[in-house]
């Protein structure tokens, strides 16, 4: 199994485990929402859910068209 002290050795890869370790709590932490949304406010999430992923499609296509 390759590990991160594997690749970068020990001592980049014990910073790395740490920070990876406090991120992995951080995750369990938040994993569950405490409040409750209401359904406006689901949509509105969803609605720039949308509106980011399309700004992101743009963006892309705009690279691909420049760099043709």
């Amino acid at each position: 199994m390759v590990t991160i002290e594997r690749i970068f050795g020990e001592r980049i890869g014990s910073v790395f485990g740490g920070w990876m370790d406090k991120i992995n709590g951080i995750n369990r932490k938040y994993a569950v929402p405490r409040i409750k949304m209401s359904r406006g406010v689901k949509i509105a999430l969803m609605f720039l859910r949308l509106y980011l992923i399309f700004l992101v499609i743009l963006l892309g296509y705009k690279f691909w068209t420049l760099l043709s």
